[in-house]
């Protein structure tokens, strides 16, 4: 399918751009007194019958577009909200501590009650090639919004498919390694290799490349997981990685914005602080995240805090100046913008699961991921829309987001 790049045109804004189009009426002219109906009128053929003007043609930018307001007109409140999150299949079940390898009606029961905008599967969740099919082809149908169906498979440490001795596809020791070739057609056979069999076993989404710069040696998260210290060669490979990925037909996910690659602790076990101000980090880790921002399909944002940039000593993922002011403001970035995952220390030691998915939303974040606790999460959300801490209105434009990058992947036929 043809990607439609919508990243600086909003769906809203192309809807509303066809309702205010028209055409003035045109007054008829007079007769000519000494032989009526002489004269022909505009609009008219010469056998006197009115000719109508042809229909202007959409773009197919404007297809999309309203296609996504009619599919959004006909949701419920609870289903608008539901496509805010992406959840492992395990917040479905009764028992959260049992991992899911195949889908149930109870699971299925459950979605319909909380339904959610995409699933991500991780190394529980596999156990075969044939067992990991039928799990992904279930899920393919199940909800009433066809849903993402995420992996993290960047190749190299954190590999879910790979990783498995199960599976015999292509194996690579690191990004760093494949960085330092120089050389971007690397980045791209990593992008359609990867890419060709996670659609092959079902995938829709890789939360890949990773898009930070590796400048300190003491990084305890990231390291050989980026293609190097670098930022010029990194921003290369990144747009490389998206293009291989988006040949095989999966979408990409760039991380950890607005860089994760100078800091110290890991966000996993708790908060982390990155010292750079606005301007460093324009010259160094966010050139890779700048130079994807019109390819990538989501960019994903860090828990770690940027005391130099922002005043609300949020973390990224949860701070409207950085996502709002800095992302989408002054990067100019209008795609879909997700968490990384919110059972991480860095936020589910410091708020509630209902919390951090209303400050997300708040921040302008259109997808939440894998909150601690999904039930309290989606009712928080809820009551914060009733409560007028949310506005509908909010929630409107991130389901716009993702309905419109749902419909352009053919996710939603």
């Amino acid at each position: 399918m043809k990607r439609v790049n919508l990243r600086r045109v909003g769906a809203a804004g192309l809807l509303l751009a066809l309702l205010l189009c028209g055409c003035a009426p045109i007054e008829d002219e007079p007769q000519d007194a000494g032989d009526p109906g002489s004269v022909q009128r505009p609009g008219e053929t010469e056998s006197g019958q009115d000719e109508q003007p042809p229909e202007p043609e959409l773009t197919e930018e404007e297809k999309l577009a309203l296609r996504a307001q009619e599919l959004l007109a006909d949701m419920t409140l609870e289903q608008k909200v539901g496509q805010l999150f992406m959840i492992r299949p395990e917040a479905l079940a009764e028992n959260t501590d049992s991992p899911v390898t195949a889908w149930s009606d109870e699971l299925d029961a459950a979605l319909a009650q909380y339904p959610a905008g995409g699933v991500v599967l991780f190394g529980q969740n596999v156990v075969s090639p044939e067992q990991l099919t039928a799990l992904t082809g279930a899920l393919a149908t199940a909800g009433q919004t066809p849903l993402f169906i995420g992996v993290d498979e960047e190749g190299g440490a954190v590999a879910r498919i790979a990783g498995n001795k199960a599976f015999d596809v292509a194996q690579y020791d690191s990004m760093a390694q494949v960085g330092a070739t120089g050389d971007p057609a690397q980045a791209r056979e990593v992008g359609q290799t990867i890419g060709a069999y996670l659609a092959k076993y079902g995938f829709n989404l890789d939360f890949a490349p990773v898009a930070d710069v590796n400048t300190n040696p003491d990084n305890t998260v990231i390291g050989d997981r980026a293609f190097g210290s670098d930022p010029q060669l990194a921003a290369q490979m990144v747009c490389a990685e998206i293009e291989g990925l988006h040949q095989a037909g999966v979408m990409s996910c760039v991380k950890h914005f607005p860089g994760h690659g100078d800091t110290r602790g890991d966000t996993h076990d708790g908060t982390v602080t990155v010292d750079k101000t606005w301007e460093e980090l324009l010259g160094c880790e966010l050139v890779p995240f700048i130079a994807a921002l019109d390819s990538t399909d989501m960019v994903m944002a860090a828990h770690i805090t940027a005391p130099g940039v922002t005043s609300d000593g949020l973390p990224a993922s949860l701070s409207h100046e950085m996502v709002t002011g800095r992302l989408r403001g002054e990067l100019g970035y209008d795609g879909v913008v997700v968490t990384d995952s919110l059972e991480m220390g860095a936020i589910a030691g410091q708020y509630t699961p209902a919390e951090s998915a209303v400050l997300a939303i708040s921040a302008g974040v259109d997808i939440v991921l894998m909150p601690l606790d999904y039930t309290e999460a989606f009712e928080g959300v809820l009551q914060a829309v009733r409560d007028g801490e949310l506005t509908e209105e909010r929630i409107d434009q991130s389901v716009l987001r993702i309905l419109t990058l749902k419909i352009t992947q053919g996710i939603i036929e």
